[in-house]
């Protein structure tokens, strides 16, 4: 998938996608972004126009972090979305080069808002607690994480072998 996107006709396809799967944070977070919420220094971006209407901020690290950085550096002195379409008075659409990423990666049935599930179940399987990700999400209820944190029969497996390893010493 992030293949099929780093060859859109649309370059800011592949920091999009890159962004919401490192953060879990919603197209509408992302697209909306602008050059003042993001932080730099402290590595943070501030989301004030939220789902839940509450301030959050979220981390930002690694390959997310370098794809941002990189874009700042030619930045548009017509707009201050960090995605802005072809005038830069409205963030960018990114439908058609979606759809279009979805079918050559192969990948059926695949939404935009499936990232932020994958996010979680990658959050999830690194070890991150139902708060954890309740947090990073923006989450108020651990029952969403339980809908959005997807473990795979193995990864529960491990997690309780673990356990038992530590606590009873099982083999």
């Amino acid at each position: 998938m992030l293949q099929a996107c780093r060859w859109s006709t649309s370059p800011l396809l592949y920091p999009i996608v890159v962004l919401a799967i490192a953060t879990g944070m919603r197209k509408g977070e992302i697209v909306m972004l602008r050059w003042p919420q993001i932080n730099f220094e402290r590595a943070l971006i501030t989301l004030q126009l939220t789902k839940n209407d509450e301030l959050r901020s979220v981390p930002l690290t690694g390959r997310a972090f370098d794809l941002l950085k990189t874009l700042s550096k030619g930045k548009r002195s017509d707009t201050d979305l960090v995605f802005p379409s072809n005038s830069g008075e409205k963030p960018l659409e990114i439908a058609k080069a979606w759809t279009t990423a979805v079918k050559k990666a192969g990948v059926a049935d695949f939404r935009f808002h499936d990232l932020r599930h994958t996010a979680a179940s990658y959050l999830a399987q690194g070890g991150a607690t139902g708060l954890d990700i309740a947090a990073v999400l923006g989450h108020k209820t651990l029952a969403m994480v339980k809908r959005y944190a997807h473990l795979s029969e193995s990864r529960v497996r491990q997690v309780v072998t673990d356990m038992n390893q530590r606590t009873l010493g099982d083999r």
